[in-house]
């Protein structure tokens, strides 16, 4: 989680990230919570169902009928100030933050982690295809490169290792083919992500991400040094 939260909140404390809100111009309305759950793209929306499934009355609730109005836009109406405020206050409310952790789960980590492993993957390639998910979602939108896209194109040069394919050679391609993806979305040019963070772990060899670990991304230097 550390590492995906330097990428997406420029901080390691990713638990510090549950009332974080704003609209970053990347024509997906706010971008809010420990991954950037948007109003644009229809998680943000599932959070706050799951949270009002939990908690029926509360701050977020009254805001249903226009988050649903505006996914799928970059689309404020019905939502700005008294939305981004309404988030904020009710970040710290354990429901919230109960179902956030479970969206993240669903829609990002568990895909992405159980189809790591049965491609072979190790600890980096669970985290590699984890941040993929993350950042570009399971599949193809309009002006963007879906993960299910981004594996088939590492796929085609070179073998998983579940298919008898040498780990490195299949990470290297993933993320040739992750790199190319990033170039293509007008929200997303900056690759450090990849090449100044994954890319050192492939290159180091370090397909356990044990610690210490030294990256950088969008400039900034970050470490964790284990015990």
């Amino acid at each position: 989680m550390e590492l995906v939260s330097s990428a997406e909140n420029s901080s390691l404390d990713w638990k510090a990230q549950y009332g974080y809100i704003e609209d970053i111009g990347d024509g997906r309305g706010y971008t809010a919570g420990i991954i950037g759950f948007c109003t644009g793209c229809g998680d943000l929306l599932q959070v706050v169902r799951r949270y009002t499934d939990a908690r029926p009355h509360n701050r977020l609730a009254p805001f249903l009928p226009a988050l649903r109005a505006v996914d799928g836009s970059a689309s404020h109406t019905g939502l700005g100030a008294p939305f981004t405020t309404a988030w904020k206050q009710a970040a710290t409310d354990p429901a919230l933050r109960a179902a956030q952790d479970a969206e993240r789960d669903r829609e990002y980590f568990d895909p992405a982690v159980s189809r790591a492993k049965a491609d072979g993957l190790g600890v980096l390639g669970q985290f590699i295809y984890y941040d993929a998910y993350v950042m570009h979602g399971a599949g193809d939108t309009k002006g963007t490169v879906g993960f299910r896209t981004i594996r088939a194109r590492a796929l085609r040069a070179a073998d998983a290792p579940a298919d008898g394919g040498d780990e490195k050679e299949y990470l290297g391609a993933f993320l040739d083919a992750r790199v190319d993806a990033i170039r293509r979305e007008p929200s997303h040019t900056d690759t450090s992500r990849v090449e100044t963070a994954q890319r050192v772990f492939l290159a180091e060899g370090n397909l356990d991400l044990d610690p210490p670990l030294d990256w950088r991304v969008y400039g900034d230097r970050y470490r964790i040094a284990g015990e």
